[in-house]
């Protein structure tokens, strides 16, 4: 169980109740999911959501790894013959890693350092005899107490040697540094590589920069910190060494007392070779290193919430589709699919520079539009994407057909994928490429799953930032869709299946199997029939996979199998049958749901359940619109400052966002043509949605466009 004191810091961190915690400790130790936690058990979490729930999940597993931490340095500690009580409570009580580690320090194993070579000579008594204030001559002690020194300089710098590890690693000393340290101001410095490479341009703004480091925004620090990674900054915190080694000093004298000023002397000139030395690289590197996390934790967040909004898009649904990746020398690749995404035919046209086969092309294009009765075009928005729709107004669309432009992020990456190697084992990247570009009109969610997500170009910094942290994160991201919008069992891919609470990989292939060797499956029970999917895993993940047509109209719901018999009584009591109650609103509008509350169904349970059964299968995500870029701006060269244009927003980062204006190059609305200071890009935009921007400036030899957001 997890200890009061993790219980209390979660809850506090969070803003939670701490028996929301405990509880979803409990849920998950058990081996509860937290699509399931956060959907059918709402009274043990009090209504947390899917978001709140995993950052319980994040923090639980924190402390876990922490536990065990601190066993053994424990451990380490009762080797040594040095752990008291009070710091076996110290340690015990921890929620801080750095604190933890602070407190290890003096034990840490070390590597061979000047303090250790002064000991090997000997001079650890005549150090601790200054350390304690007990010599008034340190040289007269020195000289009769050197051991293998040379002579009394060499002995002195080796006891000073010994005392600066000592400052160094006293806990009290640390965090007051620490706190100094966070508030002062990091600096970049241009080197000499970065004044000299032209890959260094973009950093420019960088080359004598400096900012208070509480203060940074997160894109501002992952920036130079990049940049020092490549070798074109230097990077520094502006501390006083001065007045740094005089608050140590005289919180030493404080707490030891004061000595003699020959002691004395001894003693400053280890704090000022500590401090120097051992203490302010260690720290900045340390309190740097805590501003990144906290830039990681930021950037993280905007990139889940692009990738929940790209992932939750608007599909167009099960619509034959025409799919089109465009190109000038090399084609367009046409790819034509049925309702269900599968690939009925692939062809190339040449309608664009420097073929020009314009009327070959649209015979092509109209007989297949004919042929296989297509209703709707996707078009990719890559090279030659706005000459292709342009293109396609040539062509005589069938009734209700329409022209879509999709993103073709990640495409490319899907195309020579292990994942499509499987499902087109006989066709080139090319035409694998175009068949996902459909299939994202259709239905982006279960085909945009089989991308890794930091490869769909909505991230900040994505390659920059904490790897597993982001993992978690986009991972977390990833199932809450699949879960929210729910998955139907006898048409999914493995790889959507897989994110389904409780399923994963393994199991998702053997549904797959089961359902390719048995047929459809005809009610969620028939899943116990898979090998290897328990009870346990059964729980999870039911009331998330949809059974259309199935034995049990409930399965076509998010009602979960464990409440399939309130649903039942709640028939009963309105005297109708169930399949008669579902989907019927004035009859569920009836329901007292105070009436049907269990010890283990509560009211938030009851109610979701009323609701569900009001509209089943409900999906979440908006209907597809139409749009249109402006017909005249086809390049860069033709925006002039103050134009209004049509846009879509294509990635939000904390300093803006990305709008597509039909050119090559989106451009990008600063946070400061927002709203005012301190504005949250997230709040204002939303991934895809349609804006209309005012162009602000244009810089031809850089490709950059900047844009206003009109209200």
């Amino acid at each position: 169980m997890l200890a009061k004191v993790y219980i209390d810091f979660i809850a506090d961190c969070l803003q939670v109740k701490p028996w929301q915690v405990e509880n979803c400790a409990e849920m998950f130790s058990e081996g509860n999911t937290i699509p399931f936690i956060s959907r059918y058990r709402k009274e043990k979490t009090g209504g947390m959501d899917d978001a709140s729930v995993a950052e319980v999940k994040h923090w639980v597993d924190e402390f876990t790894q922490m536990e065990k931490r601190k066993e053994t340095i424990l451990k380490m500690i009762e080797e040594a013959g040095a752990l008291t009580d009070e710091l076996r409570s110290r340690i015990s009580s921890c929620t801080s890693s750095t604190e933890l580690e602070d407190l290890y320090l003096p034990w840490r194993p070390k590597r061979r350092t000047r303090a250790t070579a002064a000991r090997e000579l000997g001079l650890e008594p005549l150090a601790d005899l200054i350390w304690n204030l007990k010599s008034r001559n340190p040289e007269l002690d020195a000289a009769r107490m050197k051991g293998k020194a040379a002579d009394v300089e060499s002995a002195l710098a080796g006891a000073r040697d010994i005392m600066a590890e000592r400052v160094s690693e006293m806990q009290k000393v640390r965090e007051a540094l620490r706190a100094s340290f966070r508030v002062r101001r990091i600096q970049s410095k241009v080197t000499k590589a970065g004044k000299e490479s032209s890959d260094a341009s973009k950093y420019r703004q960088y080359f004598d920069w400096s900012m208070p480091l509480d203060r940074i925004p997160s894109h501002n620090l992952l920036a130079i910190l990049r940049a020092e990674n490549e070798g074109f900054l230097n990077l520094s915190l502006d501390t006083d060494a001065q007045k740094c080694g005089n608050k140590i000093y005289y919180e030493f004298c404080q707490a030891q007392g004061y000595p003699a000023q020959a002691t004395a002397d001894q003693i400053r000139m280890a704090v000022d070779d500590a401090f120097k030395r051992l203490l302010e690289p260690a720290l900045t590197n340390e309190v740097i290193k805590e501003a990144k996390a906290r830039a990681d934790i930021e950037s993280i967040k905007v990139f889940g919430e692009n990738l929940r909004q790209l992932l939750l898009g608007a599909p167009v649904g099960q619509k034959r589709t025409m799919a089109i990746d465009p190109g000038f020398r090399n084609g367009c690749k046409v790819a034509c699919l049925d309702e269900q995404g599968n690939l009925l035919c692939h062809t190339i046209i040449y309608p664009h520079p420097p073929q020009n086969e314009k009327i070959r092309a649209i015979t092509e294009i109209q007989r297949l539009l004919d042929q296989y009765g297509i209703q709707a075009v996707a078009i990719g928005n890559g090279t030659a994407s706005r000459e292709t729709e342009d293109f396609m107004r040539r062509v005589q669309l069938p009734q209700g057909c329409k022209v879509w432009t999709v993103s073709e992020d990640g495409a490319s990456i899907y195309s020579a994928s292990e994942v499509a190697r499987k499902e087109f084992p006989d066709e080139d990247v090319t035409v694998r490429g175009a068949v996902s570009i459909g299939r994202r009109l259709m239905d982006p969610l279960a085909e945009l799953v089989k991308i890794d997500p930091k490869n769909l170009g909505v991230g900040q910094y994505q390659h920059d930032v904490d790897q597993n942290l982001l993992k978690e994160k986009l991972d977390n991201t990833v199932e809450s869709c699949v879960n929210s919008v729910g998955v139907n069992l006898n048409t999914a891919s493995p790889y959507l299946l897989a994110y389904v609470a409780g399923i994963g990989p393994s199991l998702a292939a053997g549904i797959v199997e089961y359902r390719t060797s048995n047929g459809a499956f005809s009610s969620r029970k028939e899943l116990l029939n898979v090998p290897r999917l328990g009870a346990k895993a059964y729980e999870q993940c039911a009331g998330f996979l949809r059974v259309r047509g199935g034995s049990n109209p409930l399965d076509a719901s998010a009602v979960h199998p464990e409440s399939y018999g309130i649903v039942d009584s709640m028939a009963s009591s309105l005297g109708v049958t169930t399949a008669e109650l579902i989907g019927n609103a004035e009859l569920c509008s009836r329901i007292q749901a105070a009436a049907f509350v269990t010890p283990k169904a509560g009211l938030p349970t009851i109610n979701d359940i009323i609701r569900e059964l009001a509209k089943p299968g409900l999906d979440p995500r908006e209907a597809a619109s139409e749009f249109a870029f402006a017909d005249d701006i086809h390049d860069i060269e033709d925006l002039k400052t103050g134009m209004e244009l049509p846009g879509i927003v294509t990635n939000i980062t904390n300093f803006g966002a990305f709008v597509d204006i039909g050119l090559h190059d989106n451009g990008l609305v600063h946070v400061s043509q927002m709203g005012p200071r301190g504005t949250d890009p997230t709040k204002v935009v939303k991934l895809h949605q349609q804006v209309r921007v005012k162009v602000l400036g244009v810089d031809l030899d850089r490709g950059r466009i900047s844009l206003g957001l009109l209200k």
